[in-house]
């Protein structure tokens, strides 16, 4: 039993009961220098990256904000009313219109513009890496982990690397809204395929059919619902970090709640969330939808 008198006893104590203090892992330090390393040599590498992801946005952005809003309502409740029933397309033209009226069109136009691009990119990254994962236990295996990694950290912990990388602004918004709102899109696809009986697979087999076709023309086919309940959650999922975006200058809604929130400004960060909730829920009656007609 040490000497509670001696000093040299007491450290030794303290030491032990708590053992962190002899070393910290200089992680931080770490991260930050592996940072640094890609920024000074592969900063053309990540500003190539912004090319494509600004032409989309720009393009749909354009799109959207050419339409009159009249026309607007009309085509999307059509086209709503089509394909998930006359209650949906009423809603989601008296959600675009209470939107409009309450004068957010524009932001809401921006966000939509945002979350379109960010889905289209997610689709076309998404989709390989859920099929990969299916066809090969080994690739899930190494690459769940960091399906869970990106789907635990803070979103704000996104914004730090892809400041560093990208810049701030819309497109630098874009891609970290990708990087959260991939996993689901990724999860679901490879679940939906995997839940394909072994049975038609066997039969697509016994009629000939190379891993290939069996994977476009049986295992794709069926998985689609699956597939779709991923998109669905990828839609909900970057409007969402749509919000946290307008961190770094990126314009729509969620700047509006930013901005009331900056400014104690009640009224208008209540505009720009009641908002936000409004076009959720609109784009998610529209993505079940169109999973329940395939």
């Amino acid at each position: 039993m040490p000497n509670p008198t001696n000093p040299e006893a007491l450290n030794r104590l303290n030491i032990l009961l708590d053992p962190f203090q002899l070393y910290t892992i200089p992680l931080a330090q770490w991260i930050t220098t592996a940072i640094n390393f890609l920024v000074e040599h592969f900063r053309p590498f990540f500003q190539a990256i912004r090319i494509p992801i600004s032409w989309v946005l720009e393009e749909i952005r354009r799109l959207l904000l050419t339409i009159p809003p009249l026309i607007f309502l009309i085509l999307l409740g059509v086209t709503t009313w089509k394909l998930a029933g006359r209650r949906v397309g009423i809603f989601s033209v008296l959600a675009l219109a209470l939107i409009g009226f309450m004068g957010q069109w524009e932001a809401a136009m921006i966000s939509l513009a945002l979350v379109i691009t960010a889905v289209i990119f997610c689709i076309l990254v998404g989709i390989p890496l859920g099929v990969a994962c299916a066809r090969s236990n080994r690739f899930e295996q190494g690459f769940l982990p960091l399906l869970d990694v990106m789907q635990t950290l803070p979103t704000f912990v996104y914004l730090v690397p892809v400041i560093m990388l990208f810049g701030i602004g819309e497109v630098p918004g874009v891609i970290a809204t990708i990087i959260y709102a991939l996993p689901p899109l990724i999860r679901f696809t490879n679940l939906g395929i995997r839940q394909v009986s072994t049975e038609f697979v066997e039969v697509g087999y016994a009629f000939g059919s190379t891993p290939r076709q069996i994977l476009w023309d049986v295992q794709i086919p069926l998985a689609i619902p699956t597939i779709l309940a991923g998109v669905n959650q990828t839609v909900l999922f970057s409007l969402g970090m749509s919000v946290i975006a307008s961190m770094i200058a990126v314009p729509g809604l969620g700047l509006t709640v930013l901005q009331g929130m900056g400014r104690l400004d009640v009224g208008m960060a209540a505009v720009g969330g009641l908002a936000i909730v409004l076009l959720a829920i609109l784009l998610d009656r529209i993505t079940q939808a169109i999973g329940k007609v395939n």
